[in-house]
């Protein structure tokens, strides 16, 4: 069983022990919260219970690995890790970030760029010696530059300093209030205020839409969204070099994987680098799956420790 837990939702994938699919399940967002890491688990279980459903078989699985968002501190990871085995999920229980799961699925072993833009974002690469890097997944507070979190707040600050004034007018103000059902800009406070990282980052499409009628604000929210994300290819082009031959770059999650509203306009903000886009469409869920896969058949299926 293999879990893809993001900002927004959270996606498992069943395999037979021949790596052939056998179900899917979804449930809410899986984000790993320091201040509630039992909320993640939840999530995974939920999310297991459904694919196992689908695939019509039970659960323990023979193995589980689960890549979650802000995974990629140890405490945490453990505290997810002990809770999902006391629930008897998987015989094995191994918890990776979501970068790590989506790499897996987009280069396997080998070298390349994963570039991840949803909720959240990050960049993950492995160099032709074999080195990885992470550049970027630093959060809400720190960084999470271009993502849909990071283009649903900056749409939010555009259209409050619109209706200040303070700014030039901008769609942006009608479309966020017209999706939000409130009737005023002021109403955007004690909004604002309960939303969690999934819901300003639910702004995001409407922010691209707002962009693609020629808005002003709008495109230059992209427009800094993007060069973001290319400044985290930049940084990992040049870190884990020197490269044989171009380098490959594989995009994922919401808003610049295959059919998200910025794949082709990332593909065009990265083209200047000279690398290799990854065409196919990157699924992190499959990615750890095969990643829990392997665990199986090199233990064999026996009960081991949570990782």
């Amino acid at each position: 069983m293999g879990v893809d837990g993001g900002g927004t939702r959270t996606r498992a994938l069943a395999l037979d022990l021949e790596g052939r699919e056998l179900g899917e399940g979804e449930a809410e967002g899986a984000l790993v919260d320091p201040r509630q890491p039992d909320a993640a688990a939840d999530a995974i279980f939920a999310a297991m219970t459904r694919a196992a459903e689908s695939a019509g078989v039970t659960l323990p699985a023979t193995a589980l690995c689960a890549g979650l968002a802000g995974g990629g501190r140890e405490p945490e990871r453990s505290r997810v890790g002990e809770t999902l085995r006391r629930r008897q999920v998987a015989k094995s229980v191994q918890i990776v970030t979501d970068a790590e799961a989506a790499f897996f699925d987009a280069f396997g072993d080998g070298p390349g760029i994963l570039v991840i833009a949803g909720t959240g974002s990050m960049a993950w690469g492995r160099g032709e010696s074999g080195a990885t890097l992470r550049v970027g997944g630093w959060g809400a507070l720190l960084g999470d530059e271009g993502s849909g979190y990071d283009i649903g707040r900056n749409a939010l600050q555009a259209a409050v300093r619109a209706a200040d004034q303070r700014a030039p007018e901008t769609r942006l103000l009608d479309a966020i209030l017209g999706q939000l059902r409130v009737g005023a800009p002021e109403a955007l406070i004690p909004w604002a205020a309960r939303a969690t990282k999934a819901d300003i980052a639910a702004l995001a499409p409407l922010a691209c839409k707002v962009a693609q009628a020629g808005d002003p604000a709008a495109l230059r929210i992209l427009e800094e969204a993007l060069q973001d994300l290319d400044r985290h290819v930049a940084a990992l082009i040049r870190r884990l070099g020197p490269w044989s031959r171009p380098s490959e770059v594989a995009p994922a999650g919401g808003l610049i994987g295959r059919g998200g509203p910025l794949h082709n306009a990332f593909l065009r903000a990265i083209r200047h680098h000279g690398c290799t886009p990854v065409r196919a469409p990157v699924r992190p869920a499959r990615g750890a799956a095969r990643l829990a896969l392997r665990a199986a058949l090199e233990t064999g299926g026996e009960e081991q420790p949570t990782a």
